[in-house]
């Protein structure tokens, strides 16, 4: 019986204590802290308006799958059009840019490389703000923040200082408002994971149909600066998207870091500041917010952390330099940023139904693979730019890149929750934003180093290709190689009988027993205790 079904058989009598008890237990408290306690209580009400018990008292929560699970997805939508899509519309402003600072092509290719940098980078600093906050308040924090930041680009005087204000204040207001939204996101489903997944990356696609056409008519009418002082307006909107995101337990749940919206009691708060150190306490931060072992003893984690890493080196320059490279060969800024436009319309078009066929059985533990083929192809799209830059060739590239890059982006999030169980998605996610950031910081500059020296944009897309090619063969080839291994271990009977073949578990934690695609066995299967989603994906 699954834990769903083991709840609607809990009697009114039963649940009306329950009730009674989480409410007495919060007698004393402030009346918000009341209501949000309430609002928990009824979120997790059944088909029927059923109210399932507390989470407090049964120790886990069933995942809507649905119901309040589609507002917040489409508030996770909104969040990623406004936060990953915004650092690729810099190149809008590039020209401004280097002649109002008088700044040459590396030091201005520095703002959306730190802007994308500090978005990954920040998070460890965000696990903890979720810990603490919630990923509702942590959502609305970052909004504020990247509002504020982009307003004060606005009124800079040197390069130097945009650097803070649209690079560090503004990123990591990006990463406090992403990473959250996508967590939430992950808990409110299961069996459609793979679909609302590929739906939420939808959002980047809107980001990058839109934000070019505003940031051109912004930019026409106002110059770069009022287009920074609104853009920073627009950018406040992830706060109302961070109001819907409603936790799903209480906020005096512990034991999942994620979903603990509230801080510990005081008194353990003060006791815990007295007996740790300061060593000790950032040795316990790094454990707990960044997944060191599941680095050193998840190869298949270690493998893919590692290849999206190299990949990200040059997968998200091509998008800061895609306009630059058109106005530079005498193209219009309007038909230039129609580009992006494009490529987020084909994004728009083509998630959806990818989402869909993702969900279908057959790729239940293929999904690497499908990830590592559309990443080589989008590598070597990069290729195409290179026969000229006319605006037929360019139409094509966008498109095939578009259709690729939304193979890459509608399956990266679900093929690190394949491999990884739900518990450390969040330190997982942390350990590899951090990676990340280190080649998305250099990326772009040294794509600018290379523009200077050479005076040609051609060379910047043949090494993005030769990086992207190449870390999708990496990937391709290790996830192959270890999928032979442990198929091997298997038929030795050193692995479980349950494992499955298509996606052995021998490396992945063992908690760790997510399915891609749950069956109707896989549904009759699911432990009374519901210990399966509490600690996998």
């Amino acid at each position: 019986m699954t834990q769903r079904n083991g709840i609607r058989g809990t009697s009114d009598r039963s649940l009306g204590a329950e009730v009674s008890a989480v409410r007495e237990q919060a007698n004393g408290m402030e009346q918000e802290k009341v209501q949000e306690v309430n609002d928990c209580e009824s979120e997790e009400g059944g088909p029927g308006g059923e109210i399932r018990p507390s989470v407090a008292a049964a120790g886990t929560v069933t995942a809507p799958d649905g119901g309040w699970g589609w507002v917040v997805l489409i508030a996770t939508i909104l969040v990623l059009a406004l936060t990953l899509a915004f650092p690729s519309c810099v190149g809008i402003f590039y020209t401004d840019l280097q002649n109002e600072f008088h700044a040459s092509n590396s030091e201005t290719s520095w703002v959306p490389s730190i802007m994308t940098s500090v978005l990954h980078a920040g998070g460890p600093f965000c696990s903890v703000l979720v810990e603490r906050l919630g990923c509702r308040a942590t959502v609305m924090l970052g909004g504020v923040l990247s509002g504020l930041g982009m307003a004060a680009s606005s009124f800079t005087q040197s390069i130097t200082e945009l650097y803070i204000t649209a690079g560090v204040i503004t990123g990591l207001g990006f990463c406090f408002s992403f990473q959250p939204a996508v967590t939430i996101l992950g808990h409110y489903f299961v069996r459609r994971r793979a679909f609302a997944n590929a739906m939420s990356s939808t959002g980047t696609a809107l980001g990058l149909c839109t934000l070019p056409f505003l940031g051109n008519y912004l930019h026409t009418e106002l110059g770069w600066r009022g287009s920074f002082l609104v853009l920073g307006a627009v950018l406040l909107n992830c706060c109302v998207c961070g109001a819907v995101m409603r936790p799903l337990e209480p906020r005096r749940r512990r034991g999942q870091p994620l979903m603990n919206h509230g801080p510990p009691p005081p008194e353990e708060e003060v006791r815990q500041g007295r007996l740790r150190t300061l060593c000790n306490c950032l040795v316990a931060l790094l454990s707990k917010h960044m997944a060191f072992d599941q680095f050193c003893n998840n190869s298949r984690y270690r493998v893919y952390a590692i290849g999206i890493t190299w990949m990200m080196l040059g997968f998200v320059v091509p998008l800061v330099y895609l306009v630059p490279y058109a106005t530079a060969n005498h193209m219009e800024q309007g038909r230039a940023a129609m580009l992006l436009s494009i490529l987020g319309i084909v994004n728009i078009v083509v998630r959806p139904p990818i989402g869909i066929i993702f969900n279908l059985p057959w790729f239940k533990g293929r999904h690497v693979y499908m990830f590592a083929s559309a990443l080589l192809v989008n590598g070597l799209s990069n290729s195409i730019c290179c026969i000229g830059p006319g605006f037929p060739v360019l139409l094509s590239y966008v498109v095939i890149y578009g259709l690729s890059m939304s193979v890459v982006g509608s399956l990266m999030f679900t093929v690190l929750m394949d491999i990884v169980e739900m518990s450390r998605f969040p330190s997982a996610l942390g350990l590899l934003a951090i990676m990340e950031s280190v080649t998305l910081l250099i990326g772009p500059p040294l794509a600018g180093v290379l523009v200077d020296r050479t005076g040609q944009y051609s060379y910047v897309f043949f090494a993005c290709s030769a990086v992207v090619a190449s870390s999708a063969m990496f990937l391709m080839v290790s996830f192959c190689c270890l999928d032979k291994r442990d198929s091997k271990s298997s038929q030795q009977g050193q692995s479980s009988p349950l494992a499955d073949p298509a996606r052995p578990l021998g490396d992945i934690s063992p908690g760790c027993q997510y399915r891609s695609l749950p069956t109707e066995g896989d549904k009759d299967k699911t432990s009374a205790n519901g210990a399966e989603y509490i600690t996998s994906v």
